[in-house]
């Protein structure tokens, strides 16, 4: 299950309490070429708002945060590399980090992908 944030971020269930985050295929356009991705959290326990990840493109920098509270589990190393990964796969390949959720009952707060592309329209 996906669910995606006014942020423009996503967040992919990958099992019953275990998920993945990184930003939407809108925002990586939106960024342009992505040249830098800067961890500014660590592994272990993060709340629901907080900053997780700054992105730097040749346009701005922006930042990630995290959807909904729990504890880092993992990061993307690839993008430390491979930073443009993100502008060719954000949904895929271009993940940032992955998660053990501790209140599941946040997703409630995010957006489907219906809620999310009328959110985009609305921008337009």
């Amino acid at each position: 299950m996906m669910y995606y944030t006014s942020e423009h971020e996503w967040l992919k269930m990958m099992d019953e309490t275990t998920a993945r985050v990184g930003i939407t295929d809108h925002a990586q356009a939106q960024l342009g070429d992505i040249v830098f991705v800067d961890y500014t959290a660590s592994i272990g326990e993060i709340a629901k708002g907080e900053e997780v990840v700054t992105v730097e493109s040749v346009k701005s920098v922006s930042d990630v945060y995290a959807p909904v509270s729990g504890t880092i589990t993992a990061f993307n190393d690839t993008l430390a590399d491979r930073p443009e990964t993100v502008n060719e796969s954000a949904i895929t390949e271009g993940w940032m980090f992955e998660m053990e959720l501790s209140d599941l009952s946040e997703l409630k707060s995010l957006l489907s992908l219906e809620q999310y592309e009328a959110l985009l329209e609305e921008e337009e």
